[in-house]
């Protein structure tokens, strides 16, 4: 029994991916295997980890939440489109590497879109909102305070 595939077009870090998925199939999934943008990372497929965290329209968003034809008409940020096209990293990239942010690596991804997110929308965030806001997405090895640090470093340049 095959499912029918239907034909979608994304905007993907500015870049656009024709695509054929099932109706089923869900945008993280969509991203990694049909768009080969595999730095959005799939860690619980239900929403509470935060690993697989986009930004859709400017607002952070779990992608294993969405089916992929939910976001057709979306412009769709991932961790790959980050960096500059001269591959220079973005702040928030240095930061996490200067404050040592990161150690296994596997949440990084989706912290970076959450503090791009929250910066874009509110880049006067006091501690406690952005303490708040970051214990939305889960991390196994730093303890969160070197995130917040970084996320805060960034947040005092703006």
């Amino acid at each position: 029994m095959s499912s029918e595939q239907l034909p979608l077009k994304l905007t993907v870090n500015g870049e656009e991916y024709r695509v054929q998925v099932e109706a089923r199939r869900t945008l993280a999934d969509t991203l990694r295997e049909n768009c080969g943008l595999t730095g959005t990372h799939l860690g619980c497929e239900q929403g509470v980890c935060g690993a697989c965290t986009i930004l859709m329209d400017g607002e952070p968003v779990r992608s294993c939440l969405m089916f992929a034809v939910q976001a057709e008409t979306s412009d769709i940020e991932t961790v790959e489109g980050l960096a500059g096209d001269d591959g220079e990293l973005h702040q928030l990239q240095e930061a996490f590497s200067a404050h040592h942010a990161l150690q296994c690596g596997f949440c990084t991804p989706g912290f970076l879109m959450l503090a791009r997110g929250i910066l874009d929308r509110q880049p006067d965030i006091d501690d406690d909102e952005l303490r708040e806001a970051l214990s939305s997405n889960l991390c196994r090895c730093t303890g969160y305070q070197t995130i917040i640090e970084a996320v805060r470093s960034v947040r005092d340049q703006l």
